[in-house]
C-alpha cells in the first residue's frame, strides 16, 4: 500500500519571483509557527495567503530541520472531508511535521471538524492554515494578512510626485517589479510615479490584483489603466488583467452560505468602509433581516479589507465588489434596488446631520463627518440610482458647505450638474442656487447668467424665500468679482432682508453679513469711513475712523467660524486701506487659522495675497514670495494678478524672486505663518 499521504500532499511551492515587502507579517508568521499548534493565515482572495505561508514554511523549516506536508485543498476537488481525514491522520501519525492546509475556505463548514480532529489525534503535527474564514477553533492564532503598505492620496492631486518616497511603499515596489518583469523597458519615473501610486490605491493594494494589473504593462501605460479602471472597473478586471481576479471573487461567494452570498452582493453597495451598524441599516432587510445581517458579517469579516485607520470598518475588496454588483444587479426580488434605496436614505440622513452641525457652529466636526462618509455620500448623489436625480440633489444641497467652505468646489459642481442634467423641468430652486454660486463664487460670474435667470424664476415659483436671498447674495457676489462694490453692498443688504429667520438649508445671516462688510471695506477712497445704509448689526466697514471694535476683537459672528473668518478678512482690508498695518496682519492670522482648519482654500487664498502684501510693504520680500507661491493652486484664475507680486517684481531680481516663489509652492501654507 502507497503513501496515503502523497496522495493527496505536494513539495511546497516554488517561488517563482521575488517576495516584496511583508517583513512584519513574516516575522510574526514565523514566531507563531514555533510557539502555536494552530496558525491561521487570513485575509481576501489575491492578499498574499500562500506567497506568505511559502516563505514563512521556508524559513521555519530551514531553521529547524522539521518536515514540512503541504496540501492544496483547492485541488482536491473530489476529495470529501472523511476522505482526506483518513489520508492524513493515517499517514502522518507519528511523525513530527508541519502540515500546510492552503485554501481551506474550499472545505466550508467542514473545515473546523477537520482541523480539529487532525490536532486530536496527531499531537506531534503543527497545522498551518490558510483561508479566507478563521475556523473559531480553541488555541487558533490567527494572523489577518493586510493589504501592502500603499502612498497616500497627495492633498493636491494636480501636484508632481517625487518618485523616491513613492518608490519605498512595497505596493508600488511590487507592481514595478512585475511591470518591468512583462516590460523590459518600463521604468518608474516623475511622469508616471503618481498614477502608479494612484492604481495602487484603486486595487487595494492586493498583491494578487497589482501582478495581474502590471502583467499588462505593456498594454496600458498607468494612467491608461487607472483611467480604465476608474471608468469601468468590470470592463478592466474581465479582460486580460483582471479576469483571475473575478475568478477569485466568483469563487468566494461560491463557497459561501446562502446567507454570506446574499449579503456579500447586498454589500457591494457601499463605495468605502462600512461598519456592523450601517450593514444592519443597509443590508438587513427580507430574507437577511438586520441581527442576521449582523452575525454573517462578523463570519464574513476576515476575507473583507480592514480599516487600518478606524477598527470595527471594512470594506470590499475591488473584484469581489465588482463581481458581487454584477450578481445584485442581475438578481431576482428586487435586492438591489431595494438596497441601493436603504443605501441612499441612510447618507441622506447623514449629509442632514453633517449640515446641522456645521449650521450650529461646530464646522470642523461637520466637516470631518462629511469627509469620512464621502465615498459612500458620492454613491448617495449618483443620479442614476434607485432614488433618481432629485435625491441626489437634495444631498448635494445639504452639503452646501463642503462644496464652498472646504475646498471642493469642482466636485461640488460636478455632482450638481450631472444630476440637474438629468433632473425633469422644472429643476429644483435649492440646487440652482447652490449651482449658481459655485459657479459665481469662485471665479466664474461672468458666465452665470443663465443660471441666475432660471434659479430666480423657479425659486418665485416655489415660493422659496430663502433662495431668492441667496441669490441676490450671488449678485452681490458677481458685483463684487467685477469690482462694484457699492452694487455688491447693495446686493447683499437685500439678501439679508430676504432670509428668512431660519431659512432651513445653506449659509447662516453670518455669512451674508460677512460678505457686506467686505463690499463696504472696498467702497470710498482709502482712509475714508464707507457709508452705507444698515440695520443694526449689520457690519459696517471701518474708515480712518474708529473701528465699530476694537482691533482683534471677535467679531459678531460666534455661532460661525467660517463667517468669522471671513469677516476677519474684510476688517483686514479695512485696516490696510485705512493704513493700520499691524491691525490688518492681526486678522489675516486669526481669519487664516479657521480657512485653514476647514481646508476654505479661496479664504487662503485671499487672505495669504493681503498677508503677502502687507510683507512687502514692510521689506519683507522673501516671506511675500513664500506666501504668493504657497496658494499659487488654490487661487482662482478669474482673480487678478495679486498686487505684492508687482512690488515684488520691481524690488527682487527676477531669479531670486523665482526662487522664493518656487520655495513657497514646495511648502504648505499652514508651515509659513509661524515665521511671520
Amino acid at each position: 500500500m502507497g503513501d496515503p499521504v502523497a496522495d493527496v500532499g505536494q513539495a511546497v511551492p516554488a517561488e517563482l519571483s521575488s517576495f516584496v515587502g511583508r517583513r512584519r507579517e513574516l516575522a510574526r508568521a514565523a514566531s507563531l509557527l514555533a510557539t502555536e499548534r494552530l496558525v491561521t493565515l487570513t485575509g481576501p482572495a489575491g492578499i498574499g495567503k500562500t506567497r506568505l505561508a511559502v516563505r514563512a514554511v521556508r524559513t521555519v523549516t530551514g531553521a529547524d530541520g522539521l518536515d514540512t506536508v503541504w496540501v492544496d485543498v483547492s485541488a482536491l476537488p473530489g476529495f470529501r472531508r472523511v476522505v482526506l481525514e483518513h489520508r492524513l491522520i493515517h499517514g502522518l501519525a507519528g511523525r513530527e511535521v508541519l502540515l500546510v492546509l492552503d485554501g481551506c475556505e474550499q472545505l466550508g463548514e467542514a473545515a473546523a471538524p477537520l482541523v480539529e480532529n487532525l490536532l486530536r489525534w496527531l499531537p506531534r503535527v503543527r497545522v498551518l492554515i490558510t483561508s479566507q474564514r478563521r475556523l473559531a477553533l480553541p488555541g487558533e492564532a490567527e494572523l489577518a494578512v493586510p493589504p501592502l503598505p500603499l502612498p497616500p492620496a497627495p492633498p493636491d492631486p494636480a501636484a508632481p510626485l517625487p518618485i523616491d518616497p513613492i518608490a519605498g511603499f512595497a505596493a508600488v515596489r511590487l507592481y514595478e517589479e512585475r511591470a518591468r518583469g512583462a516590460d523590459p523597458f518600463f521604468e518608474l519615473t516623475e511622469r508616471n510615479a503618481a498614477a502608479v501610486a494612484a492604481l495602487c490605491r484603486s486595487l487595494d493594494g492586493i498583491p494578487g490584483a497589482l501582478e495581474l494589473a502590471a502583467g499588462r504593462a505593456h498594454q496600458y501605460a498607468p494612467l491608461q489603466a487607472l483611467r480604465r479602471l476608474t471608468a469601468e472597473p468590470l470592463a478592466f478586471l474581465a479582460g486580460g488583467a483582471g479576469r483571475a481576479t473575478l475568478v477569485d471573487a466568483e469563487r468566494s461567494l461560491r463557497l459561501s452560505s446562502p446567507a454570506e452570498r446574499l449579503l456579500w452582493e447586498r454589500l457591494s453597495v457601499f463605495a468605502g468602509p462600512f461598519d456592523a451598524a450601517a450593514v444592519t441599516e443597509v443590508c438587513g432587510f427580507g430574507e437577511l433581516p438586520p441581527d442576521a445581517a449582523a452575525r454573517v458579517l462578523a463570519r464574513l469579516a476576515p476575507a473583507l479589507l480592514a480599516d487600518g485607520e478606524r477598527p470595527g470598518r471594512y470594506r470590499l475588496p475591488l473584484s469581489v465588489r465588482v463581481y458581487a454588483a454584477r450578481r445584485l444587479a442581475h438578481g431576482s426580488g428586487g435586492d438591489g434596488h431595494t438596497a441601493a434605496l436603504r443605501h441612499q436614505e441612510r447618507w441622506r440622513r447623514l449629509a442632514r446631520e453633517a449640515a446641522g452641525l456645521w449650521r450650529e457652529g461646530a464646522q470642523t466636526q461637520a466637516r470631518e463627518l462629511a469627509l469620512r462618509e464621502l465615498p459612500e455620500l458620492r454613491a448617495a448623489m449618483n443620479p442614476l440610482s434607485a432614488a433618481g436625480p432629485g435625491a441626489a440633489l437634495e444631498i448635494a444641497v445639504d452639503l452646501w458647505f463642503l462644496w464652498s467652505a472646504c475646498g471642493l468646489v469642482a466636485e461640488g459642481r460636478r455632482h450638481l450638474e450631472r444630476a440637474l442634467a438629468l433632473h425633469p423641468a422644472p429643476r429644483p430652486a435649492r440646487a440652482l442656487w447652490l449651482a449658481t454660486w459655485l459657479v459665481a463664487g469662485f471665479g466664474e460670474a461672468d458666465t452665470c447668467d443663465p443660471l441666475l435667470v432660471e434659479a430666480w424664476s423657479t425659486a418665485v415659483q416655489e415660493g422659496e424665500d430663502a433662495c431668492l436671498a441667496y441669490l441676490a447674495h450671488v449678485r452681490g457676489t458677481v458685483a463684487l468679482w467685477g469690482e462694484r462694490y457699492e452694487d455688491a453692498a447693495a446686493e447683499y443688504a437685500e439678501a439679508l432682508e430676504l432670509l428668512p429667520p431660519d431659512p432651513g438649508f445653506g449659509p447662516g445671516r453670518e455669512v451674508l453679513r460677512a460678505a457686506r462688510t467686505l463690499a463696504l471695506a472696498r467702497t470710498g477712497p482709502p482712509g475714508t469711513r464707507a457709508r452705507a445704509k444698515s440695520g443694526p448689526g449689520e457690519g459696517i466697514c471701518p474708515g480712518e475712523g474708529a473701528p465699530p471694535a476694537e482691533a482683534g476683537a471677535p467679531p459678531a459672528a460666534d455661532a460661525d467660524p467660517w463667517a468669522r473668518s471671513w469677516e476677519r478678512y474684510a476688517r483686514a482690508v479695512a485696516e490696510s486701506r485705512a493704513g493700520r498695518p499691524e491691525r490688518a496682519r492681526t486678522e489675516l492670522l486669526r481669519a487664516l487659522e479657521t480657512q485653514l482648519a476647514l481646508d476654505d482654500r479661496l479664504g487662503q487664498s485671499f487672505s495669504a495675497e493681503l498677508l503677502a502684501e502687507l510683507e512687502a510693504a514692510q521689506g519683507h520680500y522673501e516671506s511675500s514670495a513664500l506666501l504668493l507661491g504657497a496658494v499659487r493652486r488654490t487661487r482662482p484664475a478669474a482673480a487678478c494678478a495679486p498686487r505684492a507680486l508687482g512690488i515684488l517684481r520691481d524690488r527682487m531680481p527676477p531669479g531670486t524672486l523665482r526662487a522664493a516663489y518656487a520655495q513657497g509652492a514646495r511648502t504648505a501654507l499652514r508651515a509659513l505663518l509661524p515665521e511671520l
